[in-house]
């Protein structure tokens, strides 16, 4: 009677485990790994399922044996105590030397790869700076002095060399359907490369853990055509336009009359020249807002801007930082009108 009270709550949870299973690994998932779309990602996939085959093949080769030896030699009524054996040589020697000779092989695609991956091909090949900041990114292109942040924009077929640094803690630059993860360590410089195949948007993550606020450091990869990234590296050249509407206009004296001119740059602004937070000159030609978190908007910016603390919980952005920089940096509600309306012309 237990046995049978027992069998449906064991198939609802297997149910649920298969669930689980398949959403997991769904392909057309933003961030799944099972999706490459460049080179880099494509050969850490086959190297994955070569060692994922070949893991499951011996899972089953010796799940199996050890099903098998629990089932045939279990002991029945009426038996007494069996033979003692202890060890066998022949046994020990099979067992070392064959997982041996298996991770050897195993290493001639692993090595291949990683020597892949370590550079880029010769050729065209564009190379970023990306900084780490808890919790933001912020990206420079060296050749053209572009600063951009949360939002990178590559040519699509073109290799890309990213130069990684920290500014406060360990963190991991990944996007999932160009590369694998690479931890960015505080002092030092670490370089990765990826290419886009596809015209289109790629989600990255801080892969590591690196505060409170980690799960919501996010970036995105968008992959232009050529033409549309020269328009968009000449365009982010530009200085910052100019205000035009009576709220605009009062939106930049705010600006540059509170705490923002501290932490913010804004192109071809005097005083604007704030080093602390992301490069604000083409802020409201970004997609997102706060590293990825919401899109960009006028609602989800004035969210941010009333209570960034409940969107991103330790922010520099927050009450008690912004207090400290400036004590009168309180906003009314017609400030936060005046503002949006300011930070969404800056493209």
């Amino acid at each position: 009677m237990n046995k049978r009270r027992h069998l449906p709550v064991s198939a609802v949870l297997l149910a649920l485990l298969g669930l689980l299973i398949a959403v997991g690994c769904n392909p057309n998932a933003p961030q799944s790994i099972l999706e490459a779309q460049g080179p880099v990602a494509r050969s850490q996939l086959v190297l994955f399922w070569i060692l994922f085959w070949l893991a499951l093949a011996v899972f089953l080769l010796v799940g199996g044996w050890l099903l098998y030896t629990v089932v045939r030699f279990r002991r029945r009524p009426g038996q007494g105590i069996p033979a003692q054996v202890h060890g066998n040589t022949k046994l020990e020697i099979a067992w070392t030397i064959v997982p041996a000779v298996m991770l050897a092989i195993l290493a001639v695609p692993t090595v291949a790869t990683q020597f892949y991956i370590s550079e880029p091909p010769e050729g065209d090949v564009l190379e970023l700076d990306v900084k780490a900041h808890q919790w933001w990114w912020e990206v420079e292109y060296p050749d053209s002095g572009v600063v951009t942040s949360n939002e990178i924009h590559v040519p699509v077929g073109m290799a890309v060399k990213v130069n990684l640094t920290s500014n406060d803690v360990l963190h991991s630059f990944w996007i999932p359907k160009l590369a694998g993860k690479l931890d960015i360590i505080p002092g030092k410089t670490l370089s990765m490369w990826f290419q886009a195949d596809e015209v289109g948007e790629y989600f990255g993550q801080c892969a590591e853990f690196c505060g409170q606020s980690h799960a919501w450091m996010k970036f995105r990869v968008i992959a232009d055509t050529t033409e549309d990234f020269e328009t968009w590296k000449q365009a982010q050249l530009a200085d910052a336009a100019q205000p035009t509407a009576d709220a605009e206009t009062q939106g930049s004296t705010l600006f540059l009359s509170k705490a923002c001119i501290a932490c913010h740059t804004i192109s071809g602004v005097p005083g604007a020249a704030g080093i602390l937070g992301p490069n604000m000159t083409h802020v409201g030609s970004r997609t997102t807002l706060a590293a990825g978190v919401m899109d960009m908007n006028e609602s989800n910016l004035r969210e941010w801007l009333i209570d960034p603390e409940k969107i991103k919980p330790g922010n520099t952005m927050a009450d008690e930082a912004l207090a400290y920089i400036n004590p009168d940096f309180a906003l009314s509600s017609e400030d936060i009108d005046n503002l949006v309306a300011y930070i969404l012309s800056l493209k």
